[in-house]
């Protein structure tokens, strides 16, 4: 089955610290959903991603990407302001690229099928006006969870088409949920770290190398127990590349104390296998 490209994944603008694959915390409303079918075909674009028609508060139809990895959806400033969506609403506090803030859709059709107030960030979107701009077609947004989390959804890309059934779920605001979780002020949390090497490590000018560059041991740590010296190259760390510092860090916290782990180092030249156990953290 061919897999769509998350613009979210892609471009992460305004969803730092929340995962677009997990839904939040399911809450069932109280009516009970008419379980009929709805089909709606669906264009696949060049650039990977499904594309609707879509209805805006009666107006358009327009083109959106339906993206199964978007946590909320969008509407550019555009069809925003011909959809009324704009209407006796300030601006916000502050804009990121083109950001006018929330607002609710009245009606938001997919094909036939229709679904009521679903919550929206109107903003014109980098990544889809770029990819509208390389396709030479107008995008109007994105279709997000909102929408399809209100529906059993079934995509079929042979026939091009995505059939909805409605599940009677009525999804929580995302937008609102991650503000709240952003401005809590409960205070710093302080992490210790579930393991200690002993080593410090720089990537320096060689970016396109591989591995990184070992500025520091400190003695009696379980890396200087294991024979690693100042200026070996580590290259993978417990069998994960370490070709950058976010590698790094990411391979160094995945082992957990007191377990045994390979470290492929290059030195004078040559490649050497070096074991070291981390010790526990503070």
């Amino acid at each position: 089955m061919r897999r769509t490209l998350s613009l979210f994944a892609l471009a992460a603008l305004l969803l730092a610290g929340v995962s677009s694959a997990q839904p939040p915390v399911e809450k069932r409303t109280g009516e009970k959903a008419a379980a009929k079918a709805v089909v709606v075909p669906f264009e696949m674009l060049k650039s990977g991603h499904m594309a609707v028609m879509v209805k805006v508060n009666g107006k358009g139809p327009y083109k959106l990407i339906f993206d199964t990895g978007a946590p909320t959806t969008l509407i550019n400033n555009k069809v925003a302001k011909e959809a009324g969506l704009l209407k006796g609403k300030a601006g916000p506090a502050f804009t990121l690229f083109g950001s006018m803030g929330e607002a609710t859709i009245d009606t938001l059709e997919v094909g036939d099928q229709k679904a009521e107030k679903i919550q929206a960030i109107v903003m014109d979107h980098p990544t889809v006006e770029q990819i509208a701009k390389v396709l030479n077609t107008p995008i109007a947004g994105i279709v997000g969870f909102p929408f399809f989390g209100r529906f059993k959804t079934t995509l079929d890309y042979q026939a091009k088409t995505m059939t909805f059934v409605p599940n009677g779920y009525e999804p929580p605001n995302v937008m609102e949920a991650m503000m709240k979780s952003l401005l809590a002020t409960d205070g710093p949390t302080v992490l210790a770290p579930s393991a200690t090497w002993g080593f410090s490590a720089a990537k320096g000018s060689d970016a396109d190398a591989a591995g990184v560059t070992i500025t520091a041991v400190r003695p009696d740590s379980a890396v200087a127990k294991a024979g690693l010296k100042v200026g070996d190259r580590l290259l993978t760390l417990d069998g994960r590349w370490t070709d950058t510092l976010v590698d790094l860090y990411a391979a160094a916290a995945a082992v957990k104390p007191g377990t045994k782990a390979v470290l492929k180092v290059q030195r004078d030249g040559k490649e050497l296998k070096l074991e070291a156990t981390p010790a526990a953290g503070l």
